[in-house]
C-alpha cells in the first residue's frame, strides 16, 4: 500500500500505459536512416511543416505509391512521386528504406521496386531528409553535399527552387512529364524539357517525339512567346548556362505563397496558385492557351472543339474505345467504330459503305495525295480501299485518309482553315438507313401514298389560314386595347404584326423561351411606372411577375437606342450559353415591330450604382460587402475570359451594368457590346466606338482597339468607384485632377491612399485589403494593355500582398483653359475630348 503511493510508480505506471497507446504505423519521422523504414500510415516531414511523404492511393485504384504532397493543403495535392509505373499492392507489408547506401522501396515479397539507384561509395551512414522546398534528398551523414535529390527527377510537377536543365555534355535533358490521367500518376504522353539542340526555349512534346509547341528564346527576363511571364511580381525567374548545364529555376518573393508549375494531363504547361480565400488551386496561366493546339489531343476519331466541354467528342458513327479513360480526361485512346463497315465484315446485308459529308473541319494530318479527274474519282478510290477512312476534293485535289484519323479540330466561325470531311461509314450508321431498299417499293403503292399526302396538306393548310385570320383579329382587339397610346394608326398595328416577329433564321442559337408580346404586357402591368425599376444605357427596366408567379426583370430596349437586332440577338445567345454565379441568368426574351425585350432573373437590390453613389444607400455596403463584391466581379470577369466554353470580351463593364441579389452577391449583365473570340483570338478593332465614357480603355477609345485587356482597364475604374463611392467621370478634385484615376495616382505618390475611402467605409474597413485594391485598381488601369494584369492575376492579386508598381494612368481630362499656366494638355486628352463630343448623346 505504501510502495503505491510513492511518486516514481504512478509515472512508471504512466508511462507504460502511454507506451501501449502509440500506434507505430502512424508516426511522423524526421528522417530515414540506416535500419529505419517508413510503411503503412508513416510520413516523412518537412521541418517547418509545409511537405510530407508517405504512401498514397489514387482514385478507385487499390495500389499505392510513395509521394509528397502539401500538408497544409486542404486538396491533397501531390508533387512527386517515386514508384509512378510500379505501384505496390499493400502499404503496410511495403517498406521505404536505405538499403547499401541508397534509399530503396520493397514490396511485400521484398523485392526491390524503386531505388534511387546511387552508385558512388560513402564514408558514412546515410540519411534521407525531407527539405522544406519539397526537396527529397540523401545526404552522408559526414558530409554536406547532396548524394541525390527529387529536384533532379521530377515527375510532373516543378516546384519553387527547383531546376528544369540540361546537360550540355551529354544533352540529355530533364523532363517534367504528365500523369497518365487525372488518378493515374504512371507516365503520360507529354512532357516539357529544354531543347536538347542547345537553343535556350523550352519544348513540349508528345511521347517526347512530336513537338507541338515552343516557348521562344529566353531574352534575359522571360520567355519571349510566354508574355504572362512580364508580371514577374510574385516570381522570380531566372536562366543559367555554363559549359555544363543550362537550367531555369524560378523563386517566389513572398515565401508564404504556394505555387507550382504542372505538365497537365490536358498537354499543357500550368502555373497555379493556392487560394486560401477560396481554398483552392487557381490557374495563373497555361500554355499553350488552347487546348486543341496539343497533338493528337483527343486520339483517333476524335474530334477536339474549343467552343465546348469537354472539348473531345467521338466522330458520328464511333464512340469511346474506353469510357472510363474519358471520364479521368486521358482521351489518348480515341474512338472506335459502333459498327464495322461492310468491306470488314463482308456481311451484304449490312448494305454499301457511304460518307457522311462533315462541314468546317479542320482535315487530319497524313494525308496521302491522289491524282482524279474529279470529285466522283475521289470518293470512288476511297470506297474500294477498305483501308481509307474519308477522303477530301478541294483546289489541291483529292485526298484521302489511310487507318485512324488524327488532330480532328473544329475551328471557329472567323478560322479559315476548315473543309469538308467525308467519313466513310456503316450504312447502318446514317439517320435514314435502309433507304435504299424504300426506293424499291412497288410505284402502285408510292401513287396512293403521295395522293394522301397532298389532300392532307391542302386540308392542313386550309385550317391553319383559318385559325390564322382568327388568331390576328384577336391580336390586333387585344394591341389596340391595351396599347393605343403606343401606336397612332391602324396601319401602324398592321405593320407590327406582319413584320414585327423574328424570322426563323433569326431564331437559330437560341437557347431561352420566347415569350409573346401580350404575355409581357400583363405580366408589367402594361409597363406601369409603378413597376419601372430604373432606365439602363439602352432603355427602361420593369419589375413583372409571369402567369406561374415567377418574377422578372423586363429590360425593354427604347426605340432611340443604338441596339440593333443584332445586338439584341448577340446578348440574347451569349447570356444563354454562359452559366456562372456572378453573371445574371436570362429567362427569355421576346421581339415585336420595333419591340425588343430581354426579361432577366429579378434582381431586388438592383444595380451597384444605385448604392455606392447615394449617400444614404451607400452606408448599407460595409468594407466586407464591398470587398466580396469586387472578388465576385472579378471571378465572373475570369469566367468570361477563360472558363466559359465561349471566350467573350464583355466592352461595357461599369457599376450600372452591375446587379445585387438578395444576398448582395454581384451579376455582370448587359452583354449587348460583347464579343465571343474562339481560336488564337485575342484581340480586335471595332469601327464604332463601343462602351461607356470614362469605363472605356485608351487603345478602345481612340482606336477602337479591344481586348481582354480592355475589360481589365474597365475593371479597375469600377473597383475604385466600388472603394471611394466616387464616380470616375464626375469627380473634379481640381482643374489638373478631373478623374477618379487621376486623383488615385495621386494619392499613391503621395502616399495617403487611405484618403481615397468612401467615409461610410471608415468604421469597418480592412486596412490592408483597402490599400490592396487600390494598387490593384492602378495596375488595372495602366495606358499599356501589356502592362495590366490578367483577371486572373487579379483574382489572385486580391489575395496576396505582394505586387509590382503600377505606372501613371491616362487622366481623361478635359475642360481645362488653353492659357492654364500649370498645365499642357496631353495629345490623349485632347483625342478624347473630341471622342467625348461626338458620343456623349448616344448612351
Amino acid at each position: 500500500m505504501y510502495s503505491m503511493r510513492k511518486p516514481w510508480f504512478w509515472l512508471s505506471l504512466f508511462i507504460l500505459s502511454f507506451s501501449f497507446q502509440i500506434d507505430p504505423s502512424r508516426a511522423t519521422l524526421a528522417f530515414i536512416s540506416t535500419n529505419q523504414t517508413l510503411s503503412g500510415d508513416q510520413v516523412l516531414l518537412s521541418k517547418d511543416g509545409m511537405f510530407e511523404l508517405g504512401f498514397f492511393k489514387s482514385g478507385n485504384s487499390s495500389n499505392y505509391y510513395i509521394g509528397m504532397w502539401y500538408k497544409r493543403v486542404s486538396q491533397r495535392t501531390i508533387v512527386w512521386v517515386a514508384n509512378r509505373d510500379q505501384p505496390v499492392s499493400d502499404k503496410n507489408t511495403a517498406e521505404l528504406t536505405i538499403l547499401e547506401g541508397n534509399l530503396v522501396l520493397l514490396d511485400e515479397s521484398q523485392s526491390q521496386v524503386w531505388s534511387t539507384n546511387f552508385s558512388s561509395p560513402t564514408s558514412g551512414s546515410v540519411v534521407a531528409t525531407l527539405l522544406d522546398n519539397g526537396n527529397l534528398i540523401l545526404r552522408d551523414s559526414d558530409a554536406s553535399d547532396f548524394l541525390w535529390q527529387s529536384f533532379d527527377h521530377p515527375t510532373d510537377t516543378f516546384l519553387p527552387g527547383g531546376k528544369l536543365k540540361l546537360d550540355n555534355k551529354t544533352k540529355q535533358p530533364q523532363y517534367l512529364t504528365s500523369w497518365k490521367n487525372s488518378e493515374d500518376p504512371a507516365t503520360g504522353l507529354f512532357s516539357l524539357e529544354l531543347d536538347p539542340k542547345g537553343s535556350t526555349e523550352f519544348l513540349i512534346l508528345r511521347n517526347k517525339s512530336v513537338e507541338y509547341w515552343t516557348s521562344g528564346t529566353w531574352n534575359g527576363q522571360i520567355f519571349s512567346l510566354v508574355p504572362e511571364m512580364r508580371l514577374n511580381y510574385i516570381f522570380n525567374f531566372s536562366f543559367v548556362s555554363n559549359e555544363n548545364e543550362s537550367y531555369f529555376t524560378y523563386s517566389l518573393y513572398n515565401t508564404s505563397i504556394l505555387s507550382r508549375l504542372v505538365m497537365d494531363v490536358s498537354g499543357q504547361i500550368r502555373q497555379l496558385t493556392w487560394l486560401e480565400n477560396t481554398q483552392q488551386w487557381n490557374l495563373f496561366w497555361s500554355q499553350p492557351r488552347q487546348q486543341c493546339v496539343v497533338d493528337d489531343f483527343c486520339g483517333a476519331f476524335g474530334s477536339c472543339s474549343e467552343s465546348s466541354l469537354p472539348y473531345c467528342s467521338c466522330l458520328p458513327g464511333f464512340v469511346p474505345k474506353s469510357p472510363s479513360e474519358w471520364n479521368l480526361q486521358d482521351y489518348s485512346g480515341g474512338c472506335q467504330r459502333s459498327t464495322r463497315l461492310q468491306c470488314e465484315s463482308f456481311n451484304p446485308s449490312n448494305g454499301e459503305d457511304e460518307f457522311l459529308e462533315i462541314f468546317n473541319m479542320a482535315l487530319p494530318k497524313n494525308a496521302e495525295s491522289v491524282r482524279t479527274r474529279n470529285a466522283e474519282d475521289c470518293e470512288s478510290i476511297c470506297l474500294n480501299n477498305c483501308s481509307c477512312s474519308a477522303y477530301a476534293y478541294n483546289s489541291n485535289g483529292c485526298s484521302i485518309w489511310i487507318g485512324d484519323l488524327l488532330n480532328l479540330r473544329q475551328p471557329s466561325s472567323d478560322d479559315s482553315s476548315g473543309g469538308t470531311l467525308y467519313l466513310k461509314l456503316a450504312a447502318s450508321d446514317f439517320p435514314n438507313a435502309g433507304k435504299g431498299k424504300s426506293k424499291r417499293l412497288p410505284l402502285i403503292l408510292g401513287i396512293p401514298l403521295a395522293s394522301v399526302v397532298v389532300i392532307l396538306t391542302c386540308a392542313a393548310v386550309y385550317v391553319y389560314i383559318r385559325k390564322r385570320k382568327i388568331a390576328r383579329k384577336q391580336e390586333r382587339e387585344m394591341i389596340q386595347r391595351n396599347r393605343g397610346r403606343f401606336y397612332d394608326s391602324e396601319r401602324e398595328v398592321k405593320d407590327l404584326i406582319d413584320e414585327g416577329h423574328l424570322e426563323e433564321k433569326d431564331n437559330e442559337g437560341i437557347e431561352v423561351p420566347y415569350f409573346d408580346f401580350d404575355s409581357i404586357i400583363v405580366a408589367t402591368d402594361n409597363f406601369s411606372l409603378a413597376n419601372k425599376l430604373g432606365r439602363g444605357g439602352y432603355g427602361p427596366v420593369y419589375k413583372g411577375k409571369l402567369q406561374d408567379g415567377q418574377v422578372i426583370a423586363v429590360k425593354r430596349l427604347s426605340s432611340a437606342s443604338k441596339q440593333g437586332l443584332r445586338e439584341f440577338k448577340n446578348e440574347v445567345i451569349l447570356i444563354a450559353k454562359l452559366q456562372h454565379r456572378n453573371l445574371v441568368r436570362l429567362r427569355g426574351y421576346c421581339i415585336k415591330g420595333e419591340e425588343k425585350i430581354l426579361l432577366y432573373e429579378y434582381m431586388p437590390n438592383r444595380s451597384l450604382d444605385s448604392f455606392i453613389f447615394d449617400r444614404e444607400q451607400g452606408v448599407l455596403l460595409d468594407w466586407q460587402m464591398r470587398f466580396d463584391i469586387i472578388r465576385g466581379i472579378a471571378r465572373g470577369m475570369l469566367y468570361l475570359h477563360q472558363d466559359s466554353r465561349l471566350r467573350v470580351i464583355h466592352r461595357d463593364l461599369k457599376t450600372s451594368n452591375i446587379l445585387l441579389d438578395k444576398k448582395m452577391q454581384p451579376k455582370i449583365s448587359d452583354f449587348g457590346l460583347a464579343k465571343i473570340f474562339s481560336g488564337k483570338e485575342t484581340e480586335g478593332n471595332s469601327e464604332m466606338l463601343a462602351g461607356t465614357y470614362g469605363y472605356m480603355a485608351p487603345e478602345s477609345a481612340t482606336k477602337g482597339f479591344f481586348s481582354a485587356k480592355s475589360d481589365v482597364f474597365s475593371f479597375g475604374v469600377v473597383l475604385l468607384e466600388i472603394i471611394s463611392g466616387k464616380k470616375n467621370m464626375g469627380f473634379y478634385e481640381s482643374e489638373q485632377i478631373s478623374s477618379l484615376m487621376g486623383y488615385a495616382w495621386r494619392l499613391w505618390t503621395e502616399k495617403r491612399l487611405l484618403d481615397l475611402m468612401d467615409l461610410s467605409l471608415c468604421e469597418t474597413c480592412n486596412v490592408n485589403q483597402f490599400t490592396r485594391s487600390v494598387h490593384i485598381g492602378l495596375l488595372c488601369v495602366q495606358d499599356d494593355p501589356n502592362d495590366r494584369p490578367s483577371m486572373s492575376n487579379v483574382v489572385t492579386m486580391l489575395g496576396i500582398e505582394t505586387l509590382p508598381n503600377p505606372t501613371q494612368p491616362t487622366f481623361y481630362e478635359r475642360k481645362v483653359p488653353t492659357n492654364h499656366a500649370s498645365y499642357s494638355k496631353l495629345a490623349t486628352s485632347l483625342q478624347l475630348d473630341s471622342i467625348y463630343e461626338s458620343y456623349q448623346d448616344g448612351r
